[in-house]
């Protein structure tokens, strides 16, 4: 299978697991305790749209075929793997219950990451040497942004209330 497909079966992934998470997380957020801060339902929903639209984005730059337009889907499969490990799966270990979007990083999105950057590699669109200063620039990036967006989410939700 070629590197494009496993953009769109990973970005698919990514959908599916953000669809979980949007629907069941915020919920799970408010009921684990004092150990995680609560999220609230539409500044995180909002969060994950954005985050789904700019997996899309990153899958699509490759079929530019410009050069370094691999790089921020590869990136954003490393992050996606660091996030099925930490938090999903430390957190269902160490609470002994379900932390949503589980199920879909380990079984969905964890095997199409690796199966993505296996491809990128071997097709020679991504470097190892480049990959390790990129990779984990992407994800410390997207990592940022989860904060970002979920106070831009409350903003909205506040002046729409108002």
């Amino acid at each position: 299978m070629g590197f494009q497909a496993w953009c769109l079966i990973f970005v698919g992934a990514v959908a599916a697991h953000n669809l979980e998470e949007a629907i069941w997380l915020p919920d799970w957020s408010r009921r684990r305790g004092q150990r995680l801060r609560p999220v609230q339902d539409a500044p995180f929903r909002l969060a994950v749209i954005v985050f789904t639209l700019l997996a899309g984005l990153c899958a699509w730059l490759p079929r530019t075929e410009l050069p370094g337009s691999a790089y921020p889907v590869s990136g954003y499969a490393l992050a996606m793997l660091i996030n099925a490990l930490v938090p999903h799966l430390a957190f269902t270990v160490v609470d002994r219950r379900y932390m949503p979007g589980t199920a879909i990083a380990m079984l969905l999105v964890a095997p199409a990451a690796i199966a993505l950057l296996m491809s990128a590699f071997r097709k020679g669109r991504v470097t190892i040497a480049s990959f390790l200063v990129t990779g984990p620039l992407v994800a410390l990036a997207l990592a940022g942004l989860i904060p970002l967006l979920i106070a831009a989410g409350s903003r909205l939700v506040r002046q729409d209330g108002s």
